[in-house]
C-alpha cells in the first residue's frame, strides 16, 4: 500500500514523533508486521518506538485512510454528475476532518425533496437572493411579484415564506455556521434525562437519571452508556442541546445583516433553521460523538482490567486441587498435575442439604495424599467460602495453600468447542473445575481460551461498538501473550492463536504437528509445519519459546535472526553460548559497541544481554496467597465501620469493586479511592490488589456494599 507523505507528516506532528519513525512503522504494518514485533524486535529501524506509539500510528494511519476513501467518494460523485469545480475539489482536498468533509459536500449529497427544493420549483429563489442581500426595499411589495396562482404560490405571505425555506436550507448548509453550531454543542450543551411516563417502577434500576442534567462535555462514559442503555431499553429519554436562545443568537450574528423588514426576514428563516433543521442534525452528530467518547473511555477500562489479569501472577508448574463449590449438587473435585492435565476428578457434599463432611474430608486427604497437592483452588461464586471455611479445617497432607479464584467465565469455557474437544468424556462441572485450577497455575494461558467479554472485567461491554472492542481486547491478549512468551511444546491452540504472526489456522497446525511428531526440538523445526513460511517464523520466533533443547538461546527471546551476534560474543570470550548466559562475570567482558551494527544496533544488543541474563523471564509478579477475613462469608456478616481485606476485581471510571469474601462485590466510589484527588481510578488501584477496607454502608435491600479505601472515609457514598 502506498504510504502518503502527508498522512506520515500529520501523524508525526500529532504524536510529537519524527517523520522517520512515523514512516519505517507505517511501512512494517503495511508489510503485515504485527505491534509486538516491530516494538520488540524493530527498534533500530523505528527509533525505539514502544507498542503505544506504534498502536497509536496504526490506527490514525487508518482513520486517515478512511477519511481518504470518503475524499475519493466524495470527487467521483461529484464529478459524475457534472458538479465538479475546481474551487470545490480544493475544499474537498482541504478538509481535514470526515465532519467538515461532510459539510462542504451536503449541499450537493442526492436528497430527498426538501421545502427549498419545492419554493426553487416555484421560482422563489430570485426573491430568497433578494431577502438575503437585506438592503432596503420593500419586501411585501417585491412578494407581490412572485405570486402565481399556477405555481402554488396564491398570497404575499406563501411567496415569503417559500423565500424563508430556501434561505433557512442555505444557512443549514454553510459551512461556517455548521462549524459554530458544532462548537456549540460541544461546550455548551446539557445532556438531560428524564423517566418515561409510566416506567418509574419499572424502571427503578434507571432513578438516578429519571430527572438528570448535566453539561455534556463533563458527562462520564459510565453515565453517557447506562442513560443510553436506559433510552433503548425504553424507561429513558434524553436530549443533549445547547440554550435554544444562544445557539439562534449565535446564527443571527452571523447572518442577519439588518434592521429592516427584509433582515426580519432573514431572522425568521434563520429561527426556522435551527428549530427545525440544524438542531436536531447537530444533536444526531453529538449524540455520536458522545457516543464514540463513551465506548472509548469504556473499552480503555476494559482492556487495562484486562491486561491485569492477564498478567497477574501465575502459581507455575505445581500440583494442583481444583474445587467448583456447590450446595445442592454438590462440589465438583479436580486433580491437575503440574502441566494442567486432569488426573482424578469427583464429588463431594460438605453442605447442605447432603451435609457429609466427614467422607468430603476423607475424600480430600486422600486426594492430597495420593495426587501430592500443592495448592488448592477454589472457585468464588455460589458455596465458596462455605467450602474454603470447610477446607481450611482439614488436616491436609502436604499443608496445600488454599486459594479463591475467580470464576468469572468458567462456565463459558466449559460450553465452548476448546473444552469439549479436550474433554468430551467429561460433563460441564469437572471443565469448570478444571478452568478454575488452570487459571491458578497460568492466568493467561486459561484466559485466552475465553472470550474475554465473558470475564467480567468492563463495563458497559455489551454497550459499546463491538468491532472496536473486539480489535482492541485481541490487541491486549496478543500485547500480553507475546510479552511473557509462549512454550510451543505445551501451549494450547488458542494461546499459539496470538503470537504474532500465528493466528487460529496455523496454530492449530502447529498444535497437528506436535501431535503427529512428537515436541519440536527446536525453533527453527517450527518452519516444517505446512503453511509456516520464513514471514511468519520471523514474526512469530522471538516469543516462542523451547526449553531444554540444543540451543539454549531457543529458550530465551532472543531472535534466532540476532543468534550470531551472542556466538560471536561467545566464540570471542572462548566459551560456549551456555557457558555465556550461565556467568555474569563473561558477560560483563562484553564491550556492546564491538558488535553493533547498522541493523542490530545499542537497543536490541542491549536486550540480548538483558535476556542472556535471565534468559526467557516471565515479567509478571510473583504468586502469593491471600485469605479473606474468618467469619465474614455473607452479606448480613458484614456492618458498617469494619476493616476487611480484599482483592480489586473490576475497575470503572466511577471507582473499584472488591471482593470482601461475601458473594457481592462492594463499591470503592472513586471519592473514596485514597486521600488525595484521584481523576482515574487506575492511577490508585489495580486490578486484583490486595487492599484493606473500611465498610461505609451496606444495604441489603439492594443488594449493595459501600467502601472506602482512605485513612479516613468521608461518609457514606449513596449506593
Amino acid at each position: 500500500m502506498t504510504i502518503d507523505q502527508q498522512h506520515v507528516k500529520k501523524i508525526a506532528r500529532e504524536l510529537s514523533l519524527a517523520e522517520a519513525q512515523v514512516l519505517a512503522t507505517a511501512r512494517l504494518l503495511d508489510e503485515d508486521a504485527t505491534i509486538p514485533f516491530i516494538s520488540r524486535y524493530r527498534k533500530e529501524v523505528t527509533g525505539s518506538l514502544d507498542e503505544v506509539a506504534v498502536t497509536s500510528i496504526r490506527d490514525r494511519l487508518a482513520q486517515l485512510r478512511t477519511l481518504d476513501d470518503r475524499r475519493m467518494a466524495i470527487l467521483k460523485s461529484l464529478d459524475e454528475r457534472g458538479l465538479l469545480t475546481d474551487e470545490l475539489k480544493g475544499k474537498v482536498t482541504a478538509a481535514e476532518t470526515l465532519a467538515v468533509l461532510e459539510d462542504i459536500y451536503l449541499p450537493f449529497r442526492p436528497k430527498r425533496r426538501t421545502r427549498a427544493m419545492i419554493a426553487k420549483e416555484k421560482g422563489l429563489e430570485p426573491l430568497a437572493d433578494l431577502i438575503f442581500e437585506q438592503s432596503d426595499f420593500d419586501v411585501e411589495a417585491e412578494a407581490q411579484k412572485f405570486v402565481d396562482a399556477e405555481k402554488g404560490v396564491e398570497t404575499i405571505e406563501q411567496a415569503l415564506q417559500g423565500a424563508r425555506d430556501i434561505i433557512a436550507e442555505h444557512v443549514n448548509e454553510d459551512q461556517t455556521a455548521r462549524a459554530r453550531m458544532r462548537s456549540l454543542f460541544a461546550d455548551k450543551a446539557l445532556l438531560s434525562s428524564n423517566v418515561l411516563t409510566g416506567k418509574e417502577e419499572e424502571g427503578a434500576k434507571f432513578r438516578d437519571y429519571f430527572a438528570w442534567q448535566e453539561p455534556v462535555k463533563s458527562s462520564p462514559s459510565h453515565r453517557v452508556l447506562a442513560i443510553r442503555r436506559g433510552e433503548q431499553e425504553l424507561f429513558l429519554s434524553f436530549r443533549i442541546l445547547p440554550d435554544e436562545a444562544q445557539a439562534i443568537a449565535e446564527l443571527e450574528s452571523l447572518f442577519v445583516k439588518a434592521g429592516n423588514a427584509a433582515g426580519s426576514q432573514v431572522r425568521m428563516a434563520v429561527q426556522d433553521c435551527y428549530k427545525r433543521l440544524l438542531s436536531s442534525s447537530m444533536e444526531t452528530e453529538i449524540r455520536l460523538s458522545v457516543k464514540e467518547r463513551a465506548d472509548q473511555e469504556a473499552i480503555n477500562v476494559f482492556a487495562e482490567n484486562l491486561r491485569q489479569l492477564l498478567m497477574g501472577a501465575p502459581l507455575g508448574q505445581k500440583r494442583v486441587l481444583a474445587i467448583d463449590p456447590g450446595f445442592r449438587t454438590g462440589c465438583k473435585v479436580v486433580c491437575l498435575d503440574n502441566q494442567g492435565k486432569l488426573l482424578h476428578n469427583d464429588t463431594i457434599y460438605p453442605h447442605e442439604p447432603q451435609n457429609k463432611k466427614q467422607e468430603a474430608g476423607l475424600k480430600l486427604r486422600d486426594m492430597c495424599e495420593r495426587f501430592s497437592v500443592a495448592c488448592i483452588a477454589i472457585g468464588n461464586g455460589t458455596a465458596g467460602r462455605e467450602t474454603e471455611s470447610f477446607v481450611r479445617e482439614l488436616s491436609l497432607a502436604g499443608s496445600p495453600s488454599v486459594v479463591m479464584v475467580s470464576e468469572s467465565g468458567a462456565s463459558v469455557y466449559s460450553a465452548s468447542e476448546a473444552a469439549r474437544e479436550e474433554f468430551s468424556d467429561y460433563d460441564l462441572t469437572v471443565r469448570g473445575a478444571v478452568s478454575i485450577g488452570r487459571r491458578l497455575m497460568d492466568p493467561l494461558a486459561e484466559l485466552v481460551k475465553i472470550d474475554p467479554k465473558a470475564i467480567g472485567v468492563g463495563q458497559y461491554q455489551h454497550d459499546v461498538d463491538q468491532r472496536r472492542l473486539k480489535d482492541r481486547l485481541d490487541d491486549c491478549v496478543m500485547s500480553c501473550v507475546n510479552q511473557v512468551g509462549v512454550e510451543i511444546n505445551t501451549a494450547s491452540r488458542q494461546l499459539l492463536t496470538y503470537v504474532s504472526g500465528v493466528g487460529p489456522k496455523l496454530a492449530q497446525k502447529i498444535v497437528e504437528f506436535r501431535n503427529e511428531h512428537g515436541p519440536f526440538a527446536a525453533r527453527k523445526d517450527v518452519l516444517k509445519v505446512a503453511g509456516l513460511g520464513p514471514k511468519a517464523f520471523e514474526q512469530a520466533a522471538g516469543f516462542l519459546r523451547v526449553r531444554g533443547g540444543a540451543q539454549p538461546l531457543d529458550a530465551s527471546a532472543v531472535h534466532p535472526e540476532s543468534y550470531s551476534v551472542v556466538e560471536a560474543m561467545a566464540r570471542d570470550l572462548g566459551c560456549a553460548v551456555a557457558e555465556l548466559m550461565q556467568d555474569e562475570k563473561l558477560r560483563k567482558k562484553i564491550d556492546l559497541k564491538k558488535y553493533a551494527t547498522d541493523t542490530v544496533g545499542m537497543p536490541t544488543l542491549q536486550d540480548i544481554m538483558a535476556e542472556l541474563a535471565r534468559p526467557g523471564r516471565d515479567p509478571r509478579e510473583q504468586f502469593e496467597a491471600f485469605s479473606f477475613a474468618d467469619g465474614i462469608s455473607r452479606m448480613e456478616d458484614v456492618q458498617p465501620g469494619m476493616r476487611l481485606p480484599g482483592i480489586v476485581t473490576n475497575i470503572t471510571n466511577f471507582g473499584a469493586f472488591v471482593d470482601i469474601g461475601v458473594h457481592q462485590d462492594g463499591l470503592v466510589h472513586i471519592s473514596e479511592i485514597a486521600d488525595r484527588f484521584v481523576k482515574n481510578t487506575t492511577d490508585a488501584v489495580k486490578l486484583h490488589q490486595r487492599v484493606t477496607v473500611t465498610v461505609l454502608e451496606v444495604d441489603m435491600k439492594r443488594k449493595r456494599i459501600a467502601l472506602s479505601l482512605r485513612s479516613v472515609p468521608r461518609a457514606a457514598t449513596r449506593i
